[in-house]
């Protein structure tokens, strides 16, 4: 509890297939007011001001793309971030800000992120960090383990040669 302002953002992603991640809709819930909140966006990639799906590395002062994956389709590890030095997410006594994991929290993901703000005192205090060995990365997902999933899902539906992506037999 406190008064106080977000100012950034910094989010890690990991996907360990090729899905497009950036459907997350970013959520910010400000001063206890019920889900969906007064700011609630329309994708992740839309959060980060980069839209169509950014495959280059860019900076800017308030927002960008620091590492993106060079792999197949969107499989590998992200970094973006963004800063509201131009317009903070003002709050009087809380604040709750999340990001979805793909539209309807449907992807698997490995997401690490941190928040910067500035808040008055008193405050609650912050729950312990896990310890290192807990918040280390997955570890990195190739093309081979891909086709593995892919040929054990497909002997677990009978291996027929219909079966391609996610359809039934």
């Amino acid at each position: 509890m406190g008064k106080g302002h977000v100012v950034g953002v910094q989010y890690f992603c990991d996907r360990p297939g090729p899905i497009w991640y950036g459907e997350g809709d970013d959520m910010w819930r400000i001063d206890g007011e019920p889900w969906p909140g007064s700011l609630h966006g329309t994708g992740t990639e839309d959060f980060f001001n980069s839209s169509w799906c950014p495959n280059e590395i860019y900076s800017h002062p308030y927002f960008g793309y620091a590492r993106i994956p060079h792999s197949l389709g969107w499989m590998g590890r992200t970094h973006c971030y963004r800063f509201f030095s131009e317009d903070p997410i003002l709050f009087e006594r809380s604040v709750r800000g999340s990001i979805e994991h793909g539209h309807a929290n449907t992807l698997t993901l490995d997401l690490a992120s941190v928040a910067y703000w500035y808040q008055t005192e008193p405050h609650r205090a912050f729950p312990a960090l896990p310890p290192k060995e807990g918040r280390q990365n997955m570890p990195v997902i190739g093309a081979v383990e891909v086709h593995r999933w892919r040929d054990a899902w497909r002997r677990s539906l009978g291996n027929g040669s219909k079966l391609w992506g996610n359809e039934r037999p």
